[in-house]
């Protein structure tokens, strides 16, 4: 079962800002390199001074990054630079973005308070692997503000909530913006306080299970750890408590506006490596053929996305097709236990034949990215490669969504970055309060 609540979220207040696209942030884990001085370029009040401060050589235990967090939290409340909404609401979240193809989509979700719960209960299931160091990192946020300022992105079965928000995202958004960090992304947020459509809301929700994180899993496990935190701190907790929910975002998996890109691998730093070597040793599981050059390789890898298990290379040389010769190859490989549904992942047969198998790379290594970097923009791994930055690059298709819910359905998570859910759910939309004077439900 899926519960979810309305809540007063926190915003900020619209009277204050000429742009209110100078606020919002992508993700925390999308902060990286010189963006993080972007944002606080951008404005004193930018939400990355919260969700991604900076840290100094001086810091404390005391006076750190997530003390700082909070202090500009509380300090903006009693400035009015964020104001509290008087009642309850859920908010209906819509994106217009630019496909790789050219074309507009639109994406529609829901953001709401959802009532947390354990993997094993079945109602909310991961797809990925988490590791600990982000969730630490969370965790500490999470302790020093008692507010969750971002969004966890789900999917849900069906979309008769779809039909419910209809009337409401035909009028103007109360929020209407761009965030720097993706381009061409439109974000646009309406607050919904009509009890009759929350309540038919909740009830539509009420029956589901099997709710997917597409983005989110360190932010989810967080949540849970605060929760039961929150829970012995808390001699007589009750359920209404806020502190035994988390903000999400969900999206229909029926939504045509769901849309997965793939995550190139960038291969760098390998001893002695040799392109022939590599794909004679690679024969041994793929079929290996030149291609002219980047269209025909991209355009050959979309002809059988849904039929083969197909991989491009390119090593500064030339450009190549790996071409799987047999599923059983990956057999002897795995456990028995292992569910077909992930061995037949593409991204679960890059990694166990090409990256382990092939080229040495063992799973810890993978994971502390000794040898490899994630890429979404394949020209940048084209780029990397000409100028010496890296030695070659795989290329991928993108995960299907049915993929996604197959592996969640039998247990199985996937690789680490095997789906990037684009656009992403930026933060600084609405925050919701999660101190144990906060009451949901």
């Amino acid at each position: 079962m899926a519960k979810i609540a309305p809540f007063r979220g926190v915003r900020y207040n619209p009277q204050r800002f000429e742009k209110l696209d100078l606020t919002v942030s992508l993700p925390y884990d999308r902060i990286k390199g010189d963006l993080q001085e972007k944002y606080y370029q951008l404005d004193e009040h930018n939400i990355v001074r919260i969700i991604k401060g900076k840290a100094f050589p001086g810091d404390t235990e005391t006076d750190n990054q997530y003390a700082r967090a909070r202090d500009f939290y509380e300090e903006w409340l009693k400035q009015g630079i964020l104001i509290r909404n008087p009642q309850p609401a859920i908010y209906a979240y819509s994106q217009e973005f630019r496909l790789p193809s050219g074309e507009f989509a639109t994406r529609k979700a829901l953001i709401a308070a959802l009532y947390l719960t354990d993997y094993e209960e079945g109602a909310v299931l991961p797809h990925e692997q988490t590791l600990s160091g982000p969730k630490i990192d969370r965790l500490n946020l999470l302790r020093a503000t008692t507010v969750n300022f971002g969004l966890i992105f789900m999917v849900y079965p069906g979309d008769k909530i779809g039909e419910i928000l209809a009337p409401h995202l035909n009028r103007q958004p109360d929020i209407d913006l761009y965030a720097v960090g993706e381009t061409e992304v439109r974000h646009a947020l309406r607050v919904i306080d009509a009890p009759q459509t929350i309540a038919a809301i909740q009830a539509e929700m009420e029956s589901k299970r099997n709710l997917i994180i597409a983005d989110g899993h360190h932010r989810y496990e967080t949540a849970l750890a605060y929760r039961d935190e929150m829970r012995q701190k808390t001699a007589a907790w009750e359920p209404d408590m806020a502190f035994n929910y988390r903000m999400v975002g969900l999206v229909s998996m029926d939504d045509p506006g769901l849309t997965i890109l793939p995550t190139h691998r960038l291969m760098h730093s390998l001893p002695n490596w040799k392109a022939e070597e590599f794909l004679a040793k690679a024969g041994e599981f793929f079929e290996v053929s030149p291609v002219e050059g980047k269209d025909e390789l991209f355009s050959q890898m979309a002809l059988v996305a849904a039929k083969e298990h197909l991989f491009g290379l390119f090593d500064g040389q030339g450009y190549h097709l790996l071409r799987l010769k047999d599923e059983g190859g990956m057999d002897c490989f795995l456990e028995a236990s292992q569910a077909r549904e992930w061995k037949t992942l593409d991204v679960s047969i890059l990694h166990k034949l090409l990256i382990e198998k092939v080229l040495g790379i063992d799973r810890e290594k993978v994971k502390r990215q000794e040898n490899i970097n994630y890429i979404r923009d394949a020209e940048e791994g084209i780029e990397a490669v000409k100028s010496g930055q890296a030695q070659f690059v795989f290329f991928l298709n993108p995960t299907k969504i049915g993929q996604v819910r197959a592996c969640s359905g039998v247990g199985e998570k996937m690789p680490q970055k095997s789906t990037d859910f684009y656009p992403k759910m930026i933060s600084g939309l609405v925050m919701m309060p999660v101190g144990k004077e906060e009451r949901l439900g």
